[in-house]
């Protein structure tokens, strides 16, 4: 598989990313996770991406367990840290970030984790503190690099603004052909500072498959109480039409859907890698056909067009 920089950083990636969202190690069964994420890694992804609240850190305990293997300089371990993991822990406080830190490398069984995100933008913490904090992670050899997670172009910018600490290597933002809302000013401000963007939901909760076209699959996230509302916001009439188009496009390609909605997120500018979920190994070795394909440039530009801003200016994105 491809590798690639993520952004100016000497962090490299496999072009697909394998995430573990609420789903490893907790709504998916152990084995069938375990299986996902070895056979992930001998397709040739590198990047497995977790957050310790995934699960309350049974996604990461699975991860290192699977992934422990093989050699560790084989793979990246990408993980987060914000959302709470028991009463108070939550934010990006100097002594959460290096307490979640310390619980991450413990689950994971490992002495360092490649890219440790933060995973939203905590306002009742000092930034200075979270980086100060970040930065010490990095001067221990406890992480490699650092990266973020939502985070507005004002954030970014006032991060980099900073002295003496340590620099964002990765923005992981939602982004798909349903979703192009980042490429206003995220992108913008990622460019201007060297960032690469990992992102998630490529597919916009499978509404890019197209399994959504003609009703609701009872097997499907939409069918789930939990997942509803992930999905719902996708399923509006102007995501019709983009959906609609998408499989058109497939069909002159003799493409599924799904390869056509994940190479144009892979190959748009500033991507370092999308990352994709899968709850069984057939769903991840369909996900990654999509390494052996490249869209037309006239279909990427009618796709573009009918993903773009509506007539009136608003971008319902």
């Amino acid at each position: 598989m491809e590798q690639r920089k993520v952004g100016e950083s000497d962090l490299v990636t496999s072009e697909i990313a394998l995430g573990s969202w609420l789903t490893y190690g907790d709504r998916v069964d152990r084995e069938t996770a375990a299986d996902c994420v070895r056979r992930a890694y001998e397709l040739g992804i590198s990047l497995f991406d977790c957050a310790n609240v995934y699960g309350r850190g049974a996604a990461e305990s699975l991860l290192g367990e699977v992934l422990g293997d093989f050699p560790r300089d084989s793979y990246l371990l990408a993980t987060k840290v914000y959302f709470p993991m028991g009463r108070g822990e939550l934010g990006l406080s100097a002594a959460q970030v290096r307490k979640q830190c310390d619980e991450s490398l413990r689950r994971f069984g490992v002495d360092h984790i490649d890219l440790y995100q933060c995973h939203r933008y905590d306002t009742r913490t000092p930034l200075e503190e979270t980086m100060t904090a970040l930065t010490e992670l990095v001067a221990a050899g406890k992480i490699r690099y650092a990266g973020f997670s939502e985070w507005t172009p004002e954030q970014i910018t006032a991060a980099f603004e900073l002295p003496g600490v340590t620099r964002f290597a990765s923005s992981q933002p939602e982004y798909s052909i349903l979703h192009r809302a980042p490429e206003e000013a995220v992108f913008g401000a990622c460019e201007q500072f060297g960032i690469g963007n990992i992102v998630y939901s490529p597919l916009a909760q499978g509404v890019l498959t197209g399994k959504y076209r003609t009703g609701t699959p009872a097997d499907s996230r939409a069918a789930s109480a939990h997942f509803a509302t992930f999905v719902g916001k996708h399923l509006t009439e102007r995501s019709h039409r983009i959906v609609e188009a998408v499989v058109r496009a497939g069909e002159g390609l003799a493409w599924s859907p799904l390869e056509v909605a994940l190479a144009w997120v892979r190959d748009r500018p500033g991507v370092a890698a999308p990352i994709v979920g899968a709850r069984t190994a057939e769903q991840l070795k369909a996900a990654l056909t999509v390494e052996e394909c490249e869209l037309p440039a006239e279909i990427v530009t009618a796709l573009d067009d009918v993903s773009g801003p509506e007539v009136d200016g608003r971008d319902e994105s």
